[in-house]
């Protein structure tokens, strides 16, 4: 009896010492799995995740595509449609401006990849902007296509004297002596010389913005705005046929040429004036004259000579 006792017992501690190093074993492997080994949602995770990494840097692609493509376009706006229809390119401060204030992403702090979704955010909302800019800016440019042919009649375009009145140009735009001071000055016109009680045409459509009567500085003269940040100047007159307020068109006689005001023989002092700057208005006679006249007026016009104001 005690021999079996003997027996019985040493089995029993066999079998638990087998389940000891089972349990302890299969811990182990429980542990390597955990550790080596991905679980069947741990792999969808990772298979969504590495979609979702992938589907992060197509995005990011698109954006900088996007944004390429973006520029382009703003360049052809500003350089190309915007010339053509005489408008002043967007300031790049605008183009470039905020979206939005500090705190617009603000409830996007504190969650996982917060960083990454404010960026992202960020990135969408200059884009958005800055096509928001540039929609509002080919409406404008729409807006001045449907008025080309208003332009085209308005801006400056013809001589103030008509050629076969014309006796010369005695000075053009730049630095120039001054007939009085006798000291170099910058000469914002054109000078025409032509004999007094000759005609001055308005030179584009516009409105008669300022007369002034004046014994000093341009004497007579005559200001016309063309809108599109055009005006005209006309001075030295020695009578004027318009008045302020006055519509003319282009080729209308405002006046006849004189020698008022700091002037030292008869002619017409013509400035083109766009944007509020004085720019030179050789530029602006081409539907007068030919080739060939317009490249000997802009030799005649460059020499540095005496100004006759």
């Amino acid at each position: 009896m005690k021999k079996w006792l003997f027996h019985g017992g040493s089995a029993f501690c066999e079998l638990l010492a087998f389940l000891a190093t089972a349990i302890v074993f299969s811990v182990i492997i429980v542990a390597i799995s955990y550790a080596y080994l991905d679980s069947p949602k741990e792999k969808q995770l990772k298979r969504e995740i590495s979609q979702l990494t992938l589907q992060y840097e197509i995005l990011q692609q698109r954006f900088v595509q996007v944004g390429l493509v973006l520029q382009d376009i703003q360049h052809r706006d500003d350089n190309i449609y915007r010339v053509i229809f005489e408008a002043e390119p967007i300031p790049t401060s605008i183009r470039e401006a905020g979206y939005g204030g500090i705190d617009k992403y603000k409830a996007l702090e504190g969650t996982d990849n917060a960083d990454l979704i404010i960026e992202t955010t960020r990135k969408l909302d200059k884009l958005t902007k800055q096509m928001y800019v540039q929609s509002k800016s080919f409406d404008e440019i729409v807006e001045l296509a449907k008025d080309k042919s208003h332009m085209l009649a308005s801006i400056p375009a013809i001589q103030p004297i008509s050629n076969k009145d014309l006796t010369r140009i005695a000075s053009g735009f730049g630095f120039r002596i001054h007939p009085i001071y006798k000291t170099t000055k910058m000469h914002e016109g054109i000078d025409f010389t032509a004999p007094i009680g000759t005609d001055i045409y308005a030179t584009g459509n516009g409105v008669v913005k300022f007369i002034e009567y004046d014994s000093r500085g341009y004497g007579n003269h005559v200001i016309i705005s063309h809108g599109f940040g055009y005006e005209t100047l006309y001075g030295h007159m020695s009578k004027i046929n318009v008045r302020p307020g006055q519509k003319v068109n282009r080729g209308d006689i405002i006046g006849i040429v004189g020698s008022t005001g700091t002037s030292t023989a008869p002619h017409l002092h013509y400035e083109v004036i766009k944007q509020g700057n004085k720019i030179n208005p050789i530029n602006f006679f081409y539907n007068d004259l030919t080739a060939e006249e317009y490249e000997k007026m802009i030799e005649i016009s460059s020499q540095s000579n005496q100004s006759f104001d």
